[in-house]
Parts: C-alpha cells; sequence; structure tokens
C-alpha cells in the first residue's frame, strides 16, 4: 500500500506539526485542571504548568494562525471544557480566584506588594502604555496581590472587575492596543480599587 502523505512541502509539514503541538497543548491543560480540582497537584506546581501551558499555547497558535478554539476543538473532536475556560481567562485558577492553601495576609510584606503593583499600572497608564504584552502581566500581577490580601473581603468587587479586563486582554492579539475609552475606563477602576484597598486596609488597622 502506498503511503499517505500528509503534506507536499517543508511548510505544510511544519503547520501539521504545529496543529499537532496545539491538540497535545490542549489536552495537557484539560488533565492538569481535572488534577487540580481533584487536589491531584499542588497549588505551586499547577500554577507553573499552567502558566507554562498558557504561553506555549499562544506561541503556537501564533505561528499557525488557527481559527477559534471552539473551531478547533470541534473540527479535531477535542472535547476539553476545562481548558477552554482556562484558555478563554489567560491565567491559572491559582490567579484567577487566588490560593487559599497558600500564606497571605495583611502585614506589610502583603500590603506593601500590592501596593506597589497598584502604582505600577497607574503609572504606565498614565504614560500612555496600552499594549496588551504589557498590561496583560502588570495586571495580572494586581490581581494575584488582590487575591492574596486576606484583609480583603471575598467578594471585594475589583477581583471580578480585573478578571474580566484579562479575558478581553487575553482575545486580543499581544500587539494590539487598548483605546483611548479603554484606557481611560480601566485606569479609573485601577484608581477606585486602590481607593477601596486602602480604606478597607485603614479600617483593620
Amino acid at each position: 500500500m502506498d503511503e499517505v502523505r500528509l503534506y507536499n512541502s517543508t511548510a505544510e509539514r511544519e503547520t501539521y506539526e504545529n496543529m499537532a503541538a496545539l491538540y497535545a497543548i490542549v489536552t495537557s491543560l484539560e488533565y492538569l485542571e481535572r488534577a487540580f480540582a481533584r487536589d491531584s497537584v499542588s497549588a505551586s506546581e499547577y500554577t507553573a504548568e499552567c502558566n507554562k501551558l498558557l504561553l506555549q499555547h499562544k506561541s503556537v497558535s501564533q505561528m499557525i494562525g488557527h481559527e477559534d478554539l471552539k473551531t478547533f476543538s470541534s473540527k479535531y473532536r477535542l472535547n476539553c471544557p476545562a481548558a477552554s475556560r482556562r484558555l478563554e481567562v489567560g491565567i491559572p485558577s491559582t490567579i484567577e480566584h487566588g490560593n487559599s492553601s497558600g500564606s497571605s495576609g495583611n502585614n506589610a510584606k502583603y500590603v506593601a506588594k500590592t501596593v506597589q503593583d497598584f502604582i505600577t499600572i497607574m503609572d504606565a497608564l498614565n504614560m500612555e502604555m496600552r499594549s496588551v504584552d504589557k498590561l496583560h502581566p502588570l495586571l495580572t500581577d494586581l490581581l494575584q496581590s488582590i487575591n492574596a490580601a486576606a484583609f480583603l473581603p471575598a467578594d471585594f468587587r475589583w477581583k471580578s472587575s480585573f478578571r474580566d479586563w484579562l479575558i478581553a486582554l487575553n482575545r486580543m492579539k499581544a500587539s494590539d492596543e487598548l483605546d483611548d475609552n479603554q484606557v481611560r475606563q480601566l485606569l479609573f477602576e485601577v484608581e477606585q480599587a486602590y481607593s477601596d484597598f486602602k480604606n478597607i486596609l485603614e479600617s483593620n488597622e
């Protein structure tokens, strides 16, 4: 029987290899999410591996220029709802929801880190830094610090707001930029969150 070739050129071969890599990344992320939900992997191990898979997915996706994940999953019969959710958010669950098992609190260390993250992103926005690849890590750091601040209420309203911003940024290309209205809105929300943060901190002293 003659060998069936999937490609006729080096470029086509590379495309198929990248698609196979993408399939493997999504599948691995699905197993990781399920393992973390079953408490079969530690929070630190999960966070490190999830960040790695999210970065790999973004890199391979850009090389392929493939259709959205829903179309890709349907086309190749990929049933990975947990991975799809994680890829939509773009950050590990430990950062999205916080990690109650980790050490956190209202001591000077955590307060200083959160204040620093607030000031950093406000300065970036005031200096008109608006590209996705610059703002996404700053907003991720801020959300992670807020989640680590044990004195903040679990329903601190800015957590969901910043998660929504991260989801929106994750759907954009790294080189995309926020427009003037988006920058103004994000800066407004960060400033309001910082004000609420300080008020809650003072009330707990």
